[in-house]
């Protein structure tokens, strides 16, 4: 049976979600991904009802929210596989998962918890992960035994530690991770 057509949204329908986009985008940065959905359709004029309408739960608020910044997180990471030093585009993918991920207080934790609606994203983040890895490893610029698994733990925490440490401490830490794995 082929699937019904779908209709365009209607205008005032994309605006309220741009309006909702834009909105928990301010409230995240200042409060988190935890704050208050309420708040974030009473500050971008809406009905709660709008809002889960659009958004039915927060983790489908927050991939909304993440999309782009994905798509060009993914590029990113998909051009280091071509770098010529394996161990330094290892590195580099790490620092731009953790940025990706410290982007709102609580987004290291949702993306930790891989809900339906993220879970997408945080494949593709590990696959990039074991492909970067594995080529470290296989050039012999990486302990034997740091698995992509370890990449994305260590990206968490270090995403974490961004969120509750100074920046500067946070990326002391991520480097002497990196200097335990990175074999030189």
């Amino acid at each position: 049976m082929p699937e019904p057509a779908r209709r365009r949204p209607r205008a005032d329908a994309l605006r309220n979600r741009e309006r909702l986009l834009a909105e928990a985008d301010a409230v995240f940065r200042e409060q988190g991904t935890g704050a208050s959905l309420e708040g974030v359709a009473r500050r971008a004029g809406v009905a709660t009802g709008t809002l889960y309408g659009h958004f039915p739960t927060r983790a489908a608020l927050v991939a909304a929210l993440l999309e782009a910044r994905n798509r060009e997180l993914f590029a990113y990471g998909d051009g280091l596989a071509e770098d010529l030093d394996p161990a330094r585009a290892l590195a580099d993918w790490i620092r731009a998962v953790v940025r990706h991920a410290a982007a709102y207080r609580g987004l290291a934790a949702e993306l930790a918890a891989r809900s339906d609606e993220l879970l997408d994203s945080c494949h593709r983040m590990t696959e990039i992960g074991d492909l970067l890895t594995a080529r470290a490893r296989a050039a012999g610029a990486l302990r034997g035994d740091t698995t992509g698994a370890d990449v994305f733990t260590l990206t968490n925490a270090a995403a974490w530690a961004r969120e509750h440490e100074t920046p500067a401490q946070a990326d002391r830490l991520l480097d002497l991770a990196l200097a335990g794995m990175i074999a030189r």
